[in-house]
C-alpha cells in the first residue's frame, strides 16, 4: 500500500483528493494537515467523508507525515516551497497541487505571484504534471508540479494541432470558464451565491497568472513561441471548466477530426466527441475525463476546439492521482474510472 499524505486538506481540492483517494485500492491516507483545525475530524469538516476518513487533522510538520510514501500538498500559492526540500531529503515524493514549481523560471514566477520563490533550486527538478503530455518524465519523477485547471484544458485542447503544425501558432484565442470553487473555499464576495448567481462575467482579461503557465506548456508543445490571448470567465456553477479555443489553419487538408481521433485514441481520460457535438461541462463532474469536441465552420480556416473538464478533478486532485500512478508504476487509470454525475 501507499502511504498517502494530503497537506492542506481543508480546502476544495484537498476534499476531492481525500474523496477520490478513499476509492483508491492501493492507498492508505496516513495523514491530512491543517493548522487552523489541528485536532479537528476530517469529517467534522467535510461530513460527505463521515465514517470513511475520520482521522483528526495534524500540523504539517514533517515528523507528522515521515510515515508517507508520497505527500499532496493541496495548498495556497506558495506555501508548498519551503517545506518541499524537507520532504524530498526525507525521500518522500511530492506532488504539488498550487503553481510553485510549475514554471521553470524564477523570475517570472515571481513577477506573477509577488513573492520571492524560496526553493528556487528546486524548479529545474519538478516535472510538470500533465500526463498526456509528459507521462514518461512523471514516471521518473520525484517532485511534480501538477498543471493547473485552465492550463490543463487548453494545452490538451491544442495538443494534436501543435504537434501536428497545422495551425498559426502566433494568433490563439483562448476563452475560459469555470465554477465558483475554482477562487477556493476562502471567504470571497465575489463567489458568494448571492453575487456569482445569475450572472457571467470575464476577469483578468488584460492579464492572468495562469498566462505564463499556458505558454510555456504550449511552446513546449509546439518547439517554438506561441502567440495566446487567454481570457478567464467566471460561471454560476459549483465546478466545471468550459474553455474555447478558436485558431487559424495552415493546412487547409487536415482532417481535423480525424487528426484529433487519432493522437488521443489511446489516451484513457481524453474523449473525442462527434463531429459537430458540443461538450457540457455536467458529462464530466466529479469525474478525471476531459471531452473534446472540434469544428471547423463551413469547412474554412478557422478551428474552434471545445474542451470541459471538472476544475477539481482532472483540472487538479484527479490529475495528481493519475500523476501517482505513474510514479509508482501503477496502471494509471487506477481509482480513477468514475464516471460523471448526472443529474
Amino acid at each position: 500500500m501507499i502511504k498517502v499524505g494530503v497537506i492542506g486538506g481543508t480546502g476544495y481540492t484537498g476534499a476531492e483528493l481525500l474523496r477520490l483517494l478513499t476509492g483508491h485500492p492501493n492507498v492508505e491516507i496516513a495523514a491530512v494537515t491543517s493548522r487552523s483545525n489541528q485536532g479537528e475530524l476530517v469529517s467534522d469538516i467535510y461530513p460527505n467523508l463521515r465514517g470513511i476518513v475520520d482521522v483528526p487533522f495534524v500540523t504539517p510538520e514533517l515528523n507528522n507525515l515521515s510515515g508517507c510514501d508520497v505527500v499532496f500538498f493541496a495548498t495556497p500559492h506558495g506555501v508548498a516551497q519551503s517545506s518541499v526540500p524537507g520532504f524530498l531529503e526525507a525521500g518522500i515524493k511530492v506532488i504539488d497541487l498550487s503553481a510553485d514549481f510549475r514554471l521553470r523560471d524564477q523570475s517570472v514566477w515571481e513577477k506573477w505571484y509577488g513573492q520571492p520563490h524560496q526553493a528556487s533550486g528546486l524548479l529545474p527538478r519538478a516535472v510538470y504534471g500533465l500526463p498526456e503530455v509528459n507521462r514518461e518524465a512523471i514516471v521518473g519523477a520525484d517532485l511534480v508540479a501538477c498543471a493547473g485547471c485552465y492550463p490543463t484544458s487548453i494545452q490538451l485542447g491544442l495538443l494534436p494541432l501543435l504537434r501536428q503544425g497545422s495551425v498559426d501558432s502566433s494568433d490563439i484565442i483562448a476563452n475560459s470558464a469555470s465554477g465558483v470553487s475554482g477562487a477556493g473555499r476562502q471567504a470571497n464576495i465575489s463567489a458568494l451565491f448571492s453575487e456569482a448567481s445569475d450572472s457571467f462575467k470575464a476577469y483578468g482579461a488584460s492579464g492572468h497568472r495562469h498566462q505564463p503557465e499556458i505558454e510555456q506548456g504550449l511552446e513546449d508543445i509546439a518547439g517554438h513561441s506561441v502567440g495566446l490571448t487567454f481570457v478567464p470567465h467566471l460561471l454560476p456553477i459549483n465546478r466545471g471548466i468550459h474553455t474555447t479555443i478558436y485558431a487559424n489553419l495552415v493546412d487547409l487538408n487536415v482532417d481535423i477530426q480525424e487528426l484529433y481521433e487519432y493522437h488521443f485514441k489511446n489516451e484513457p481520460f481524453i474523449d473525442v466527441l462527434p463531429a459537430g457535438s458540443h461538450p457540457e461541462t455536467r458529462t464530466v463532474r466529479g469525474s478525471n475525463y476531459c471531452r473534446i469536441a472540434v469544428h471547423r465552420p463551413d469547412n474554412g480556416r478557422k478551428v474552434i476546439v471545445l474542451v470541459v473538464e471538472d476544475n477539481l478533478t482532472k483540472g487538479a486532485s484527479g490529475q495528481a492521482i493519475q500523476c501517482m500512478n505513474l510514479m509508482f508504476g501503477l496502471p494509471e487509470i487506477l481509482g480513477l474510472m468514475m464516471p460523471g454525475l448526472l443529474p
